[in-house]
């Protein structure tokens, strides 16, 4: 699968001009105790590269949820893992709680952040609790040419409010481009809004 076509087909959608590397793969998804988990689930899985590793660390009978917008990239992995134990799900991650079976033991994520909207950010990130157990684990990259730039400031300032403890990693150099990552653990759910009710005023007869 050509990413870089893509990228440039859908920058928006795609937000990588390479796949990730091992490295970062792995960076991506230690920490998170996958190997015990019973629900993990993948967003933006891309080409595929994280998957794998995902799949490494897991123990049989683990469910893995593969989410992925773009809809070549969706349709691809879901005939690489034909008959394999990944759930390929072509949507998007704004609506996860409809999309996956929850509580989500872990969430790993190669969403291209720094090119969303602040109010998609906020979205997604609030799926991203809604979804999570307890003591659900989060992780996330971010290539550090664009650490400093407002979205990704952005970002990393909405974790903190969602998450008991938000870590981040060493610069991961063999990546194209050089990329870090996010942990967060624990999540604070917040309650849902309670609907405002109209209280009408009645006359005494």
């Amino acid at each position: 699968m050509s990413i870089m076509r893509e990228f440039l087909r859908r920058p928006r959608l795609t937000g990588a001009v390479a796949p990730s590397s091992a490295t970062l793969a792995q960076a991506m998804t230690a920490g998170l105790d996958l190997e015990h988990a019973d629900v993990v689930v993948e967003l933006g899985s891309g080409t595929g590269a994280i998957t794998e590793e995902i799949r490494r660390r897991l123990a049989p009978g683990t469910r893995l949820v593969a989410v992925e917008l773009n809809p070549v990239f969706a349709h691809r992995l879901a005939d690489r893992y034909r008959d394999s134990t990944v759930e390929v799900v072509h949507g998007s991650a704004e609506k996860l709680s409809a999309l996956v079976p929850h509580p989500v033991n872990a969430v790993v994520s190669g969403l291209p952040w720094t090119v969303m909207p602040h109010e998609r950010q906020r979205r997604i990130l609030d799926a991203v609790t809604g979804v999570l157990s307890t003591g659900g684990r989060f992780s996330t990259f971010a290539y550090i040419h664009a650490a400093w730039t407002p979205p990704a400031r952005r970002f990393a300032a909405e974790l903190a409010t969602r998450f008991s403890t938000v870590e981040r990693s060493r610069v991961v150099w063999p990546n194209l481009p050089p990329a870090y990552v996010h942990r967060a653990f624990t999540p604070i759910h917040r309650p849902l809004p309670t609907p405002t009710r109209t209280i009408q005023n009645r006359s005494t007869p």
